[in-house]
């Protein structure tokens, strides 16, 4: 994969576009796993991420002969659509996700008690963080999780960047009086 490495995003989306499967595969790898984390965490269920994922870059495959370099990120672009597939699957569910059905992150265990720990955090905040409104979630994972910019964010959304400031400021709140009541339990010190 050459010169493929360094290539830009959107250079190699003209590539995709002129039929080039490297600058696809590259593509792919540079994107998908963001993607992919985003999704998680908003959807919490793996295999629902991965096929809003792929949904995503089938998106993206089909506009890539029509892209035009300058307008847009592509990742920006990507986040966009991702956010929309995940918006409709979430509408699609029933009104609440049963705890069970949230699918745990996979953690690297340094020892039991803190793999525990990490396992048990993790588990409180996809919780909590299913307990939001669906755009307050969005907003809080892309600015405090995938630490995108507000100005991306707002881009991705399609809101004012004012719009999710406040989003994610009422969401941390929220995140904040769901967990408060937690500290010790999830070994957390004052």
């Amino acid at each position: 994969m050459d010169g493929l490495t360094e290539a830009p995003d959107s250079a190699l989306l003209v590539a995709v576009g002129n039929g080039d499967g490297r600058a696809a595969q590259a593509l792919v790898g540079r994107l998908a796993p963001k993607l992919l984390s985003h999704a998680t965490r908003v959807l919490g269920d793996k295999d629902e991420a991965q096929d809003a994922v792929q949904e995503t870059l089938v998106k993206l495959w089909k506009i890539a002969p029509e892209w035009r370099q300058g307008e847009a990120k592509v990742s920006t672009w990507c986040y966009r659509v991702l956010v929309n597939h995940c918006t409709d699957r979430l509408r699609a569910r029933k009104p609440s996700v049963a705890l069970d059905a949230i699918a745990e992150p996979v953690s690297d265990i340094k020892s039991a008690v803190e793999g525990m720990t990490e396992t048990a955090r993790n588990d409180a905040l996809q919780h909590a963080l299913g307990t939001l409104p669906d755009r307050q979630r969005q907003a809080v994972v892309l600015r405090h999780i995938e630490e995108l910019a507000n100005p991306e964010i707002a881009q991705i959304m399609g809101l004012s960047v004012e719009a999710v400031e406040s989003l994610t400021a009422r969401g941390k709140r929220a995140l904040k009086q769901a967990l408060e009541g937690r500290k010790d339990e999830l070994g957390y010190a004052e």
